[in-house]
């Protein structure tokens, strides 16, 4: 049927160019934003998931900082007990030095006490922003544990978040290598060997909180890699469910204008009917 006041091939072919062109329009979007979907309209359920990963992502970026900040704090504090593990090394050497009876003593004692203050001077300055573990008073505030910010987990999507920490203990090389009222004097020999004892206790102490130092900055350099990793692969994730296929997105490009084309000729061909209809009545 044709009807001089309904074009129907024009409003069809009209409804299909207005089609296109949205598709097209969603394309066009899609490539220059980089995005497949990128607002809750676009895929709802597909954005609330993007949107919770990249919260969590965030979360991982300020882990990997607070993770960063405790790993140099207990660098610091590792490097000073190593340092202090030499010093006593040292001081036992010059102790057994002391026990034979021919040995200066006084010049061995006067050695033993500049190593013992220098001892002192790297615990006092083995901190980091105002934290020590070396000392008895780690944090000025009477702390024995620094606690760093290491993982959330969540369980369940949109579930509950927790946050976990690491816990370092302090070694309180203040207290527990008080070098300077608790090693024996060498004035003979006999001074001597009692230091000796002294000094390997001290020694065994240092290498302890050596060794617990090292371990810790060894677990934090892991968690740090780990959750770098995990970042990493949450943003690969996001990716892959919301950014724009652009191979995809070029070919789909390339036909819709093909199709809008087709449809634009459409319209053209609808549109003259009405012409064709007063043909009929010039013959």
């Amino acid at each position: 049927m044709s009807s001089i006041l309904t074009n129907h091939g024009a409003i069809v072919a009209l409804r299909t160019l207005k089609t296109i062109n949205g598709q097209l329009t969603d394309v066009q979007t899609e490539i220059s934003t980089g995005k497949r979907i990128g607002s809750a309209k676009d895929n709802s359920a597909v954005w609330a998931i993007s949107k919770t990963m990249e919260s969590d992502i965030a979360g991982f970026d300020a882990i990997g900082d607070s993770l960063a900040f405790g790993e140099a704090t207990v660098a610091v504090a590792s490097a000073g007990a190593d340092q202090i593990v030499e010093k006593l090394t040292e001081i036992k050497e010059l102790i057994v030095s002391a026990q034979s009876e021919t040995a200066d003593h006084d010049t061995i004692q006067t050695d033993i006490a500049a190593k013992v203050d220098q001892i002192e001077s790297i615990i006092a300055a083995a901190q980091f922003n105002g934290t020590n573990l070396l000392a008895t008073n780690m944090d000025g505030n009477g702390g024995t544990q620094l606690g760093i910010l290491a993982s959330l987990d969540r369980v369940g999507a949109g579930g509950a978040v927790t946050a976990r920490e690491i816990t370092v203990d302090s070694v309180d090389f203040e207290g527990s290598l008080d070098l300077a009222s608790s090693l024996t004097a060498i004035t003979d020999s006999t001074s001597a060997a009692g230091a000796l004892t002294e000094i390997e206790a001290f020694l065994q102490t240092a290498i302890d909180g050596a060794a617990a130092l090292g371990a810790s900055e060894s677990r934090l350099e892991d968690q740090s890699d780990f959750v770098g990793r995990l970042s990493d692969a949450m943003r690969r994730g996001v990716s892959a469910i919301t950014d724009t296929n652009m191979e995809e997105a070029s070919a789909r490009l390339a036909a819709l204008k093909t199709q809008q084309e087709l449809a634009i000729q459409s319209l053209t061909i609808a549109n003259s009917a009405p012409r064709m209809l007063l043909r009929l009545f010039q013959s």
